[in-house]
């Protein structure tokens, strides 16, 4: 009985098999390491956009690199992006093939590169994107890299996969002001030096001046002339540079009596005998006839340019000054006033 129990109870078991099924779209692998880099993130601009990863697959080979930009971590959303002009700089990605930009759907914001032989890409590398006119408004958005096994960027789905941010903001105005400068000084030049240091003639000084004098005593002759110098430093910022003048307050003058000053013009100064009073300057940018080349020009009581400069500038120009008298000039001491006016020019 118990025998023909357990017999039956064999006999009616049954082993029962569970099976499952799926069925759906393959789950891409995801990138790592991501980020996407813009050279300028202003709205609006133009920007090369360059996208970085690792761990890409590579055993499988690639026909698609597709950077989805939008509003919404899947990439949906405009973003705003004008890619009319857009280029395909590099790629790292895969080392080898010529990418090229792909079929760029502008109006979903999609940045795209192909190859129709496809490539097998590098465990990471990166892609470079440029010519793409940014959105227009501030704010943070979401860049969807993807690749796939075919130029359309769809059939068979993504192999790799990462979800990335980045902003576009406004550049911070940034402003100065820089006041404007000029300094001027007369400096003294001692006896014995060379009124054209810089220029090709060469005569030397016969007195010593002080910035504020020139006394040349007794020894202005008929048969001697006097000559001395200043020198002149200047330094502005002005971008036009500056324009430095010398005039005198009149005629080398005693009493009712004066010394001729003559009418010379980047002229040779008189031989000794001569009544005249003139100035000659040793900077090369003049534009006076002959400066720096040994030729004299009258003083008047009007501004003449002794020294200029066309931009920024720190310089230091010597300044001559020659008067000669005749045996028939009367006695007594001559005087007058030379004056140098600096003017910078913005």
């Amino acid at each position: 009985m118990i025998k023909s129990l357990l017999r039956s109870a064999a006999a009616t078991s049954t082993v029962l098999v569970l099976s499952l099924s799926t069925t759906g779209s393959v789950i891409a692998a995801a990138l790592t390491s991501a980020s996407i880099s813009l050279s300028d993130s202003r709205p609006s601009q133009t920007s090369s956009y360059t996208v970085a990863a690792s761990g890409f697959t590579t055993g499988t080979s690639i026909n698609c690199i597709q950077l989805d930009v939008g509003t919404s971590a899947d990439g949906s959303g405009d973003a705003g992006l004008d890619l009319s002009s857009i280029t395909l700089t590099s790629t790292s990605i895969p080392s080898s093939g010529s990418w090229s930009v792909g079929s760029v759907d502008g109006a979903t914001d999609q940045l795209r590169a192909t190859l129709a032989g496809g490539a097998t890409p590098n465990a990471s590398g990166n892609i470079v994107w440029g010519g793409v006119v940014n959105g227009g408004a501030t704010g943070t958005y979401f860049g969807v890299l993807e690749t796939f096994a075919n130029v359309d960027c769809s059939t068979g789905g993504p192999i790799d996969s990462v979800i990335m941010t980045f902003t576009y903001i406004d550049g911070a105005l940034v402003s100065l002001t820089i006041d404007p400068s000029l300094t001027f000084s007369v400096d003294a030049v001692g006896s014995g030096q060379d009124v054209y240091p810089n220029g090709a003639a060469t005569q030397n000084t016969s007195v010593a001046s002080t910035s504020t004098s020139i006394d040349h005593a007794s020894a202005v002759t008929s048969s001697t002339n006097g000559v001395s110098a200043h020198d002149i430093s200047i330094s502005t910022n002005a971008t036009s540079g500056y324009s430095v003048y010398i005039r005198h307050t009149g005629l080398l003058t005693n009493g009712s009596d004066t010394i001729a000053g003559g009418s010379l013009s980047g002229a040779s100064f008189p031989a000794p005998g001569t009544e005249a009073w003139a100035w000659t300057s040793d900077d090369s940018d003049l534009s006076m006839n002959g400066a720096g080349t040994g030729l004299w020009t009258s003083f008047t009581t009007s501004d003449a340019e002794v020294a200029t400069a066309a931009g920024v500038a720190s310089d230091t120009v010597r300044v001559g000054h020659q008067v000669g008298i005749s045996s028939t000039t009367p006695a007594g001491t001559y005087t007058t006033t030379i004056i140098y006016t600096a003017v910078a020019i913005y």
